[in-house]
Protein backbone atom coordinates (compact mmCIF):
# COMPACT_ATOMS: atom_id res chain seq x y z
CA UNK A 1 0.00 0.00 0.00
CA UNK A 2 2.87 2.38 0.81
CA UNK A 3 4.44 1.69 -2.61
CA UNK A 4 1.19 2.70 -4.34
CA UNK A 5 1.00 5.88 -2.24
CA UNK A 6 4.63 6.87 -2.94
CA UNK A 7 4.21 6.08 -6.65
CA UNK A 8 1.11 8.29 -6.81
CA UNK A 9 2.89 11.17 -5.03
CA UNK A 10 5.94 10.86 -7.30
CA UNK A 11 3.68 10.83 -10.37
CA UNK A 12 1.97 14.02 -9.20
CA UNK A 13 5.30 15.81 -8.72
CA UNK A 14 6.69 14.62 -12.07
CA UNK A 15 3.45 15.53 -13.86
CA UNK A 16 3.39 18.95 -12.20
CA UNK A 17 6.96 19.60 -13.25
CA UNK A 18 6.12 18.62 -16.84
CA UNK A 19 3.08 20.93 -16.93
CA UNK A 20 5.04 23.83 -15.47
CA UNK A 21 7.43 23.71 -18.43
CA UNK A 22 4.57 24.45 -20.86
CA UNK A 23 5.08 27.60 -22.96
CA UNK A 24 2.48 30.23 -22.09
CA UNK A 25 1.86 32.95 -24.68
CA UNK A 26 1.75 36.42 -23.16
CA UNK A 27 -0.79 38.89 -24.48
CA UNK A 28 -4.51 38.59 -25.13
CA UNK A 29 -6.59 35.42 -24.78
CA UNK A 30 -10.26 34.82 -25.47
CA UNK A 31 -12.48 32.14 -23.96
CA UNK A 32 -16.05 30.93 -24.29
CA UNK A 33 -17.63 29.12 -21.37
CA UNK A 34 -20.64 27.24 -20.06
CA UNK A 35 -21.73 27.76 -16.44
CA UNK A 36 -23.94 25.89 -14.03
CA UNK A 37 -24.77 27.07 -10.54
CA UNK A 38 -26.21 25.88 -7.27
CA UNK A 39 -27.94 28.61 -5.20
CA UNK A 40 -26.95 28.79 -1.53
CA UNK A 41 -30.57 29.11 -0.38
CA UNK A 42 -34.05 28.09 -1.53
CA UNK A 43 -34.92 31.19 -3.58
CA UNK A 44 -33.87 29.52 -6.88
CA UNK A 45 -33.49 25.93 -8.03
CA UNK A 46 -30.33 26.40 -10.10
CA UNK A 47 -28.68 28.43 -12.82
CA UNK A 48 -27.22 27.98 -16.26
CA UNK A 49 -25.26 30.47 -18.32
CA UNK A 50 -22.86 31.21 -21.12
CA UNK A 51 -20.01 33.70 -21.16
CA UNK A 52 -17.15 35.20 -23.10
CA UNK A 53 -13.96 36.22 -21.34
CA UNK A 54 -11.15 38.44 -22.61
CA UNK A 55 -7.88 38.09 -20.73
CA UNK A 56 -4.68 40.10 -20.89
CA UNK A 57 -1.54 38.55 -19.41
CA UNK A 58 0.78 41.04 -17.77
CA UNK A 59 3.21 38.32 -16.77
CA UNK A 60 3.18 34.54 -16.82
CA UNK A 61 1.46 34.61 -13.40
CA UNK A 62 -0.79 37.71 -13.51
CA UNK A 63 -3.69 38.60 -15.77
CA UNK A 64 -6.73 40.84 -15.85
CA UNK A 65 -10.03 39.60 -17.22
CA UNK A 66 -13.27 41.04 -18.55
CA UNK A 67 -16.22 38.63 -18.55
CA UNK A 68 -19.78 39.00 -19.80
CA UNK A 69 -22.55 36.70 -20.98
CA UNK A 70 -25.99 35.62 -19.81
CA UNK A 71 -27.11 33.79 -16.65
CA UNK A 72 -30.57 32.31 -16.10
CA UNK A 73 -31.83 31.54 -12.59
CA UNK A 74 -34.55 28.88 -12.44
CA UNK A 75 -37.40 29.13 -9.93
CA UNK A 76 -40.88 27.65 -9.70
CA UNK A 77 -42.93 30.84 -9.45
CA UNK A 78 -40.81 32.99 -11.73
CA UNK A 79 -37.53 32.61 -13.61
CA UNK A 80 -35.12 35.51 -14.03
CA UNK A 81 -32.12 36.31 -16.16
CA UNK A 82 -29.30 38.80 -16.10
CA UNK A 83 -26.24 39.91 -18.05
CA UNK A 84 -23.12 39.95 -15.86
CA UNK A 85 -20.24 42.33 -16.59
CA UNK A 86 -17.21 41.54 -14.41
CA UNK A 87 -13.62 42.73 -14.19
CA UNK A 88 -11.17 40.29 -12.61
CA UNK A 89 -7.60 39.78 -11.51
CA UNK A 90 -6.14 36.28 -12.03
CA UNK A 91 -3.02 35.00 -10.27
CA UNK A 92 -1.48 31.68 -11.30
CA UNK A 93 -0.18 29.66 -8.37
CA UNK A 94 1.97 27.48 -10.58
CA UNK A 95 1.23 24.22 -12.37
CA UNK A 96 -1.70 25.90 -14.15
CA UNK A 97 -3.87 26.41 -11.05
CA UNK A 98 -5.08 29.93 -10.35
CA UNK A 99 -6.95 32.17 -7.94
CA UNK A 100 -9.08 35.01 -9.26
CA UNK A 101 -11.24 37.74 -7.84
CA UNK A 102 -14.04 39.27 -9.90
CA UNK A 103 -16.24 42.31 -9.27
CA UNK A 104 -18.91 43.81 -11.46
CA UNK A 105 -22.61 44.22 -12.06
CA UNK A 106 -25.56 42.06 -13.01
CA UNK A 107 -28.02 43.80 -15.32
CA UNK A 108 -31.49 42.29 -15.02
CA UNK A 109 -33.22 41.47 -18.31
CA UNK A 110 -36.66 40.81 -16.78
CA UNK A 111 -38.79 43.78 -15.77
CA UNK A 112 -39.09 42.53 -12.19
CA UNK A 113 -35.38 42.09 -11.41
CA UNK A 114 -33.05 44.88 -10.39
CA UNK A 115 -29.40 45.37 -11.17
CA UNK A 116 -26.95 44.02 -8.61
CA UNK A 117 -23.30 44.19 -7.57
CA UNK A 118 -21.43 40.89 -8.12
CA UNK A 119 -18.39 39.78 -6.08
CA UNK A 120 -16.81 36.40 -6.82
CA UNK A 121 -13.70 34.59 -5.56
CA UNK A 122 -12.63 31.87 -8.04
CA UNK A 123 -10.35 28.83 -7.98
CA UNK A 124 -9.50 27.21 -11.30
CA UNK A 125 -7.27 25.29 -13.65
CA UNK A 126 -6.22 26.49 -17.11
CA UNK A 127 -3.97 25.14 -19.81
CA UNK A 128 -3.50 26.11 -23.44
CA UNK A 129 -7.17 25.51 -24.38
CA UNK A 130 -9.15 24.43 -21.28
CA UNK A 131 -10.30 26.59 -18.37
CA UNK A 132 -12.26 24.91 -15.56
CA UNK A 133 -13.18 26.75 -12.38
CA UNK A 134 -15.44 26.90 -9.35
CA UNK A 135 -16.59 30.21 -7.86
CA UNK A 136 -18.75 31.59 -5.10
CA UNK A 137 -20.84 34.43 -6.51
CA UNK A 138 -22.38 37.02 -4.17
CA UNK A 139 -25.21 39.23 -5.44
CA UNK A 140 -25.88 42.33 -3.36
CA UNK A 141 -29.50 42.88 -4.47
CA UNK A 142 -30.84 39.40 -5.31
CA UNK A 143 -32.31 36.93 -2.86
CA UNK A 144 -29.55 34.37 -3.38
CA UNK A 145 -25.85 33.72 -3.88
CA UNK A 146 -24.51 30.74 -5.79
CA UNK A 147 -21.67 28.31 -6.17
CA UNK A 148 -21.00 27.98 -9.90
CA UNK A 149 -18.89 25.75 -12.10
CA UNK A 150 -17.43 26.97 -15.40
CA UNK A 151 -15.97 24.96 -18.26
CA UNK A 152 -14.50 26.98 -21.12
CA UNK A 153 -12.51 26.73 -24.31
CA UNK A 154 -9.85 29.43 -24.60
CA UNK A 155 -7.17 30.40 -27.06
CA UNK A 156 -4.44 32.98 -27.56
CA UNK A 157 -5.03 35.91 -29.89
CA UNK A 158 -1.30 36.30 -30.43
CA UNK A 159 -0.11 35.35 -33.89
CA UNK A 160 2.53 32.65 -34.02
CA UNK A 161 5.81 33.65 -35.65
Amino acid sequence: MKKIFYTAVATLFIGSAAFSQTEYNKGFRLGFGLNGGFPTDGAYDGSVGIDARAQYDFTQKTSITLTSGYTHLFAKPEEVGFVPAKLGFKYFLGNQFYLMGEAGAAFGVNGNIDNSLILAPVFGFANKFLDASVRYEHYSDYETDQIALRLAYGFSLKKKK
